[in-house]
């Protein structure tokens, strides 16, 4: 293992900002990039922090056993963000910018799109390259790999990890200045691991992401590694899951898990008076399927989406 800095940049009011890499296996002119994870971006990433230690600890262990093939090297870097996670600011802590939304970069341009292009000139040209990052809307959710529709997405290798779900989503705006997105364009399949936590360490959740990383990079003949075979995942296009909606807003009390099978009609949670404490409205299923994705927070506003479900086959 070789641990190197990849990036620094001073600061007048702190320490120098720098971001670490773990690199395995070949070294040198004869290295063959195969493998690039990539961890935490944002301040309350702890979970995509934790699991990347994870992996750093782990993929010594099997380096020094002779794991890995051949001339392939594996490049792990726990946190690209760690003035923003000392602080607990969940942005860039001088202006507030998402990092994730600066790829591929400007070398001129804002502290955050600088380290962006500085980051990306190091990390493009692996062949496979994986994020953790955390999910858009906050509540629980099943564990799976996101790829949006760029025309370079590969749900096939996707299904090697064996979580649970492949998610493909339609390309929007600000998917153009992600990592994954700018990744795929240099030719790198990319994929995002969501491991189902954010602002807490899920140790089970994480071993899962660990396992499924492991499984992708033995499958891809860059590990010699005994695994567990996982799931054979479904392939799902965000757009097609129903999203079930508070018609009101207050506390919110949920009944259904996620994983959950549920059917149209079903009673999923309901909305209580925040003063009063008298039902509002209740959030019913309005298909069959299994939940996705629940809410989480104390409360909840009107129009706002309590639940995702993934249809049943036959809706």
């Amino acid at each position: 293992m070789i641990k190197e800095t990849l990036y620094t940049s001073g600061s007048y009011l702190r320490n120098e900002f720098s971001i670490i890499g773990y690199r395995f296996g070949k070294n040198g002119e004869d290295a063959e990039p195969a493998a690039c994870i990539v961890g935490s971006m944002r301040g309350n990433e702890y979970q995509q922090l934790y699991i990347c230690s994870l992996l750093v600890r782990r993929l010594k262990e099997l380096e020094a056993s002779g794991a890995i093939i051949g001339e392939n090297q594996i490049l792990v870097i726990p946190c690209v963000n760690n003035f923003s996670m000392n602080v607990r600011k969940k942005y860039w802590v001088s202006d507030n910018s998402d990092i994730n939304r600066q790829f591929p970069g400007n070398f001129d341009g804002e502290p955050t799109s600088r380290l962006a292009a500085n980051l990306f000139q190091k990390i493009k040209g692996f062949r496979y390259g994986i994020h953790f990052p955390s999910f858009y809307r906050h509540g629980d959710f099943i564990p799976h790999v996101r790829m949006s529709s760029t025309g370079k997405e590969s749900a096939s290798l996707a299904n090697l990890f064996g979580l649970p779900y492949v998610i493909t989503s339609k390309q929007r705006n600000f998917d153009k200045s992600t990592l994954n997105y700018n990744w795929q364009i240099e030719g790198t399949d990319a994929f995002s691991i969501y491991s189902g936590a954010t602002g807490n360490v899920d140790e089970k959740l994480a071993k899962q992401a660990v396992s499924a990383v492991l499984r992708f990079l033995t499958r891809m003949g860059i590990l010699k590694y005994n695994c567990h075979n996982g799931y054979i995942a479904s392939i799902i296009e965000e757009e097609d899951m129903v999203q079930v909606k508070a018609t009101s807003a207050g506390f919110f009390r949920r009944f259904a898990k996620i994983d959950e099978e549920v059917h149209r009609g079903q009673l999923l949670g309901e909305i209580l008076d925040p003063y009063e404490g008298t039902l509002l409205s209740e959030v019913r299923s309005s298909v069959d399927g299994i939940v996705f994705f629940c809410a989480n927070q104390p409360t909840i506003l009107e129009n706002a989406t309590a639940f995702q479900v993934i249809k049943k086959l036959h809706e």
